[in-house]
C-alpha cells in the first residue's frame, strides 16, 4: 500500500471485503479476523511478469506496434475473431518487461474471469495470501495496490463488452491497460482503439512458412484464406502434420470445407479453429436472430460492396439496421457510407455450416438480388451484378432453383448491356442449362436463354456456336408459339443476323421473310416492323446503307417506340456512321453530340448506352480526319470506361482503335 500519514490506517466496507492495516499484521474481511504473518503484506520488489507463449510466430504488424508506443493510459485493439489480436498484444508486451514493474495478462472474456485474473496477480505479488485469503478479498488486494501505483502493465485479452471493465476502471488509472476485443464499438470515452486488419500477402507467406516450409501453391492458398492470421497457423499446422502441399490443401478446403475449417493438427487447441472463433461471436449475437440471417444471406455474395439497401426487404428499417449494427459491433463485418463488406474466409464457414440452413439462406440471397437487379436501369449497378457471380460461384447449378435460373438470366442481359459480353457467357449458360433441366428444352424461358447465349457468343466471334443454337431456337418457337409469333419473329432476326458475314443469301431470305411476316402480322407501325425494315437496308456486307431511308427509319422508329429508345438508338447509329463515311462530318457530328446529350440525360453520364454514343463521335472524328480531337476524346472515354464498367469490350475495343 501506498505510503503517508494515513497509510496505517484501511477501512472495509461491503460484504467480506477486505482492510488492511500496513503495520498492525491483520486483516479484516467484513465478518471475520484473519490474523497474517507481517510478511504476507509485503509486496515482491522483484519485475512480475505473466505472458502467454504467443510471441514465437509473429510477422509485420509494424504500423500497429508503433500505434501502441505512441499511446498511453488505456489502449483497446479490435478486430475479427483470428486476426492476431492476442498475438499483437503478446508481443508487444513481452518487449515492454523492463519498462514495469509488473507485467500482467488476464483473459476477460466475462467479469468472472476478471476477477479470476486479479486475484491470480495478487497470489502472484505476495503469496503467502495462498490459501488464506478468499477469492474477492484477492481481488480487492490486487486492485487497491494497482490503484496505488503506476509501474504496471495489464493486457485485459478477449473483454467481450465495454461495460465489463467499468468497475475495474473506476478503482484504477495510474498505469497502462491494453484490450483486445471482437467490440469494435462502445470504447468513446474508455480508450484509443486500434483497428487490426488482414496480413499482406509477403506476410501472410512468412507467417504460414514459419510453421511449414511449403511454398507449392502458397500464394493462392494465402489469397484463398484471405490472410486471416488464425485461418494460415491452422493451415499451416495441418499441413506440417499431413505431409501435404498448400496446393492439395487447397483442393481438400473446396471439397470438404466444413471439415477443413474445423480441423486442427494434433494437440492443437480445438477452440482456436476458424469454426469455433466465430461460433463464439455467433452466440453473443443469438438474441438478435436477424443478424444471423443477415450474415448467412450476405454469405453468399460477393464479400465488398454490399449495399445496405439490399437488405431492406428483410424486416423494418429499425430491425435491419439493428442486425446489421450488432454484426459491425463485434466485427463481424465492416461498414463504410452505405455498404457492408465482410470477410471472405467468414462467409466460406458460414456457406459450409448445416443444409437445412444454409440452403434456406441462399435461396433468400437470391431472391433478394433478383429483386433488386429486377429494378436497377440496364447495366448501371455492376455491384449487384458481381454478386450474382460471386452467388453463382458459391453454388451448384444442379441446385439452382427457378428464381436463380432467372437471376442469372437477367445478370447476363445486364453484363450484356454493359459491353462485358465475357461475364456475360457463363452467366448465360447457366441460366440455359438451369432452365433446360427445370422446365424442359421447349419452354419459353428456356427459348429465351437459349437465343440471349447465341447473341453474346456472336458477340466474341462465335458466329458458328450461336447459328446452332438460334437455329435449334427457331425451330423451338414454330413447334411451341407458331411461325407468326413475336418470339419467332425475334429469333429468325437473330439468326439471319448472325449469318449475315457467313451466309448473306441465307440471311437475306430469312430478314425478306421476317419483314412479311411483320407487315402482315404486326402492320407498318408497329416497331418489329420497322426494325425488320432496317435490317434489309444492309443485308450484303460491305453494302452502303441509304442515308434517306435511315432518316424515315429514324423517323417512324420515334413514333413508334418512344418509350423504349433502343431501337431508335440502333438506327440512328447506323445513320451517324453512314454520313461520315459519305463525307456529311459536320452533320454526323451534331447528330452524335445530340445522341450523347439524350442519353446523358435518359441513362446518366456513367451508363454503357452513354459510352457507346460516345465512341461513335470518336469514330466520326477519326473517320474525318480529326486525330487529335478524336485522340483526346478516346482516352477520357477509356478512363471512364475503366473507372465505371472496368475492363470489357468496349475498352478492348478503344485500345484496338488507331491514335
Amino acid at each position: 500500500m501506498a505510503g503517508g500519514a494515513e497509510a496505517g490506517r484501511a477501512e472495509a466496507s461491503g460484504d467480506r471485503a477486505v482492510a488492511a492495516g500496513g503495520d498492525i499484521g491483520w486483516v479484516h474481511t467484513g465478518d471475520r479476523v484473519t490474523v497474517l504473518p507481517a510478511e504476507a503484506l509485503t509486496v515482491s520488489t522483484g519485475r512480475l511478469v505473466h505472458l502467454p507463449e504467443r510471441t514465437q510466430l509473429f510477422v509485420g504488424r509494424a504500423r500497429e506496434l508503433a500505434l501502441l508506443d505512441e499511446g498511453s493510459g488505456i489502449q483497446v485493439i479490435c478486430g475479427l475473431g483470428g486476426i492476431g489480436k492476442s498475438t499483437l498484444a503478446a508481443r508487444w508486451a513481452a518487449d515492454r518487461t523492463a519498462d514495469h514493474a509488473v507485467v500482467w495478462w488476464i483473459t476477460a472474456e466475462t467479469p468472472a474471469e476478471l476477477d479470476a485474473g486479479l486475484a491470480d496477480l495478487a497470489r502472484a505479488m505476495q503469496p503467502d495470501v495462498v490459501g488464506v485469503l478468499p477469492e474477492d478479498a484477492l481481488r480487492e488486494r490486487a486492485l487497491q495496490w494497482l490503484a496505488t501505483h503506476d509501474d504496471w502493465l495489464l493486457v485485459l485479452d478477449n473483454v467481450s463488452a465495454p461495460a465489463d471493465l467499468r468497475p475495474l476502471l473506476a478503482r484504477v488509472g495510474n498505469g497502462r491497460i491494453v484490450v483486445t476485443s471482437r467490440r469494435a464499438s462502445g470504447w468513446q470515452g474508455i480508450g484509443r482503439t486500434v483497428v487490426l486488419d488482414v496480413l499482406g500477402p509477403e506476410e501472410a507467406a512468412e507467417l504460414f512458412t514459419g510453421v511449414c516450409d511449403a511454398d507449392d501453391g502458397l500464394g493462392e492458398l494465402c489469397a484463398e484464406l484471405g490472410y486471416l492470421p488464425i485461418a494460415l497457423k491452422q493451415a499451416a499446422a495441418y499441413c506440417a502434420e499431413a505431409g501435404i502441399t498448400p496446393r492439395t490443401y487447397l483442393g481438400l478446403l473446396a471439397e470438404y470445407p466444413g471439415e477443413m475449417f474445423a480441423a486442427t493438427a494434433e494437440g492443437g487447441e480445438a477452440a482456436r479453429t476458424l469454426a469455433r472463433v466465430w461460433q463464439v461471436t455467433l452466440d453473443r449475437l443469438k438474441d438478435t436472430p436477424a443478424a444471423e440471417v443477415v450474415l448467412r444471406i450476405i454469405a453468399w455474395w460477393a464479400p465488398e460492396g454490399i449495399a445496405r439497401r439490399l437488405l431492406d426487404p428483410l424486416g423494418t428499417p429499425l430491425g435491419v439496421t439493428e442486425a446489421v449494427r450488432r454484426l459491425a459491433a463485434h466485427s463481424m463485418i465492416t461498414l463504410s457510407g452505405g455498404e457492408l463488406a465482410v470477410h471472405r474466409l467468414v462467409q466460406a464457414v458460414v456457406r459450409a455450416g448445416p443444409a437445412e440452413v444454409t440452403g434456406a439462406a441462399r435461396e433468400l440471397a437470391t431472391r433478394l438480388l433478383y429483386v433488386a437487379l429486377s429494378h436497377a436501369e440496364v447495366g448501371a449497378d455492376r455491384h449487384i451484378t458481381g454478386h450474382v457471380e460471386a452467388l453463382a460461384g458459391h453454388t451448384d447449378p444442379s441446385d439452382d432453383s427457378a428464381v436463380a435460373a432467372e437471376l442469372f438470366q437477367l445478370a447476363s442481359v445486364h453484363f450484356g448491356m454493359g459491353t462485358a459480353v465475357s461475364r456475360a457467357l457463363p452467366m448465360c449458360e447457366r441460366a440455359l442449362r438451369s432452365f433446360h433441366r427445370i422446365h424442359g428444352p421447349d419452354h419459353p424461358q428456356t427459348l429465351t436463354a437459349m437465343q440471349t447465349l447465341a447473341l453474346n457468343l456472336d458477340m466474341v466471334d462465335g458466329a458458328g456456336a450461336a447459328a446452332e443454337l438460334l437455329t435449334e431456337g427457331l425451330a423451338g418457337q414454330v413447334r411451341v408459339a407458331g411461325p407468326d409469333d413475336p418470339r419467332t419473329l425475334s429469333t429468325r432476326g437473330h439468326l439471319a443476323r448472325v449469318l449475315r458475314k457467313s451466309e448473306p443469301e441465307r440471311a437475306k431470305e430469312l430478314f425478306q421473310e421476317n419483314a412479311a411476316h411483320c407487315h402482315r402480322i404486326l402492320g407498318p407501325r408497329h416497331p418489329q416492323t420497322i426494325f425488320a425494315r432496317y435490317e434489309l437496308l444492309g443485308v450484303s456486307p460491305g453494302e452502303s446503307l441509304d442515308v434517306t431511308a435511315l432518316e424515315e427509319l429514324v423517323a417512324d422508329a420515334e413514333r413508334a417506340s418512344p418509350e423504349d429508345p433502343l431501337m431508335c438508338d440502333t438506327i440512328r447509329r447506323s445513320l451517324i456512321l453512314e454520313l461520315a463515311a459519305t463525307g456529311e462530318t459536320e452533320r454526323a457530328l451534331a447528330l452524335a453530340a445530340e445522341a450523347i446529350e439524350k442519353s446523358s440525360r435518359r441513362y446518366g453520364a456513367a451508363d454503357s448506352r452513354t459510352f457507346m454514343s460516345r465512341l461513335v463521335e470518336v469514330h466520326v472524328l477519326q473517320q474525318s480526319g480529326q486525330a487529335e480531337r478524336a485522340g483526346a476524346l478516346k482516352a477520357v472515354l477509356l478512363e471512364d470506361c475503366l473507372r465505371v464498367v472496368g475492363e470489357c469490350e468496349l475498352t478492348a475495343l478503344l485500345r484496338k482503335m488507331e491514335p
